[in-house]
């Protein structure tokens, strides 16, 4: 079981970067000035976001994993239930930063 866990993680790290850059590339052009509300924009959009993006994806897969090989143990299946609700805080406290960063250089009128 162990060699086919290992196995996938390391097809699933493989595959990663495959899927980070399907997303499509930011406009090349660049012929204005660049604000520091447009770098940070770019930062967040075409590195952050799909990097951790990816982890999520991931940190659900193995949540999953655990609920899958439990078979029925209160202390895994709690185990693994405790992975999935961190999982979901820690989605919540991406997405509340992204937010944060989004309001803040509005407010700051960092973006045109």
């Amino acid at each position: 079981m162990n060699k086919k866990l290992i196995a996938s993680s390391v097809l699933v790290l493989l595959l990663l970067p495959v899927i980070i850059l399907a997303f499509n590339p930011p406009p090349q052009p660049i012929e204005q000035e660049l604000l520091v509300g447009d770098v940070v924009d770019n930062v967040l959009r075409w590195i952050v976001w799909p990097f951790v993006t990816g982890i999520v994806i991931i940190l659900f897969i193995a949540a999953g994993l655990l609920f899958l090989t439990s078979h029925g143990e209160p202390g895994k299946i709690a185990a693994a239930r405790s992975a999935v609700i961190w999982g979901v805080v820690g989605v919540a406290v991406i997405v509340i930063s992204f937010s944060i960063v989004k309001t803040v250089t509005f407010l700051l009128n960092l973006l045109p």
